[in-house]
């Protein structure tokens, strides 16, 4: 059972041997896109008005509850935010239905948001009704994918059943070693553009001290992100990755010709581990949006692999 479904990259995460019994989104956008990709999954659209008594059982509870709430990016307002006190809902369906198994994800600042007060009610929530927990904060660019994207995951499982290892996730078990190892060259090699259109080399980086025009450090070539949404100052760390794509993905490449354009959704589709022309079919700012909020693909996948793993043994 998919909950916050996104664009569905729980989904896409998981191998078809799964089947999902059905899904809860909100956007209709992102509704559209899933819908394109998953025709027969059924639609429960708000997860407040899921009546679980005509829901049938289903062994794993999976998605990203809203991080709004939650990530620094926001006003972290947890619980008093109406989408934070969204986490109760998985708690009413994990209650009524008793799942065997959880997997869900958020922010890292989960982790840290009021003082650990707000992780430790979500934990002690869970134990309550019966689910042992294993977490861990994952970084997207150790899966194969050039963007800086660190997310908590946490995996349950109900308590009497066997408990399936899969955290800790180290570089040696997943997708992927970090891509940045040994040849910065070539770290993004998924982003490259399309044919006839620019040549852009695959070389992410955040500029120490942008000017207006945004070119400061780097060269011809390069591409750059900029810390404009935020940032008074323009500044930003240095980084050999994409930084985190956020729902207005206010990240730019510059052209060999010292041109600057923003990333393509195409782009922004492979730096999350969706195929290319996943989210076509919708504006650019929707497919932006949507992106933004959406799993790493590849990350679920890795998860996907070790949990199986587990309960096969």
């Amino acid at each position: 059972m998919s909950l916050f479904s996104g664009i569905g990259g729980f989904e896409l995460g998981f191998p078809a041997s799964w089947k999902c019994v059905g899904f809860s989104e909100v956007d209709k956008y992102a509704s559209q896109i899933y819908l394109k990709h998953f025709s027969r999954h059924k639609q429960y659209g708000d997860i407040t008005r899921i009546n679980t008594t005509g829901l049938c059982d289903f062994e794993l509870l999976c998605g990203g509850f809203p991080c709004q709430a939650f990530s620094i990016a926001g006003k972290r307002r947890g619980f008093n935010d109406t989408r934070g006190t969204l986490f109760f809902q998985i708690c009413r369906l994990a209650k009524d239905k008793t799942p065997r198994l959880l997997l869900l994800e958020n922010v890292k600042g989960l982790l840290s948001h009021d003082r650990g007060r707000t992780f430790h009610t979500i934990i002690g929530s869970l134990d309550e009704l019966g689910y042992d927990l294993q977490w861990q904060v994952l970084n997207s660019k150790d899966f194969e994918v050039p963007q800086n994207r660190e997310r908590v995951y946490i995996v349950g499982h109900l308590r009497g059943t066997r408990r399936p290892q899969v955290f800790p996730l180290t570089e040696s078990s997943a997708a992927s070693a970090d891509p940045l190892k040994g040849n910065e060259e070539e770290i993004a090699p998924c982003l490259c553009s399309a044919p006839g259109g620019p040549d852009i080399t695959h070389l992410f980086v955040r500029v120490p001290e942008a000017t207006k025009k945004g070119y400061a450090e780097a060269r011809p070539g390069q591409a750059i992100n900029l810390a404009l949404p935020r940032s008074k100052t323009r500044r930003g760390r240095v980084s050999d990755v994409a930084q985190t794509l956020d729902t207005g993905m206010q990240q730019y490449t510059l052209t060999r010709d010292a041109r600057l354009r923003r990333l393509t959704p195409t782009e922004c589709e492979r730096l999350q581990g969706f195929p290319d022309g996943w989210t076509r079919g919708i504006s650019d700012t929707q497919r932006y949006k949507c992106l933004g909020n959406a799993v790493t693909v590849n990350v679920v996948k890795a998860i996907a692999k070790q949990l199986m793993a587990a309960l096969s043994n």
